[in-house]
């Protein structure tokens, strides 16, 4: 009798750690698009990223940067204070988008302009994402929001 229970819960525990093995598994792999990592222009500058690669760009809208094209496309350039992007847009931009402001923008490098898919901006004056308050610090032009 006490056999047969001790059977019983190891083929419970065993059906428990495959069951999670599988789930574990199938979460990665329904995640494996959802993924997008944060890159810098400097960053990008440095080591390009792979042909196709969705990736996050980050940082400044440059100044005087912004030109809107008759089609709706709108361009700009993103920088980090040690490099810039040169970014295109076809789409509707967050009221705050502007000039001097913090952005990111999700999307692919081709022929080195950056094709961006979503265009995100600061929502009040507190916020800028870590990653791009970092790559400022780095280069020394980061200036906190004034209260």
């Amino acid at each position: 009798m006490k056999s047969l229970k001790k059977q019983r819960r190891i083929q419970v525990l065993a059906a428990a750690a495959v069951a999670l093995i599988v789930a574990t598994g199938m979460i990665g792999y329904a995640m494996r698009d959802g993924i997008n990592f944060f890159r810098a222009p400097s960053q990008i500058a440095e080591m390009p990223p792979e042909p196709g690669e969705v990736f996050r760009l980050g940082g400044l809208v440059e100044e005087g940067s912004i030109e809107r094209d008759p089609s709706g496309e709108i361009r700009f350039r993103v920088t980090d204070g040690g490099a810039s992007v040169p970014v295109i847009f076809a789409g509707v931009l967050p009221d705050l988008f502007k000039e001097k402001q913090g952005m990111i923008g999700t999307g692919q490098l081709r022929d080195g302009v950056f094709i961006a898919s979503e265009i995100l901006a600061k929502h009040d004056e507190n916020y800028m994402p870590k990653e791009v308050t970092d790559a400022l610090k780095e280069q020394g032009i980061y200036q906190p929001p004034q209260s």
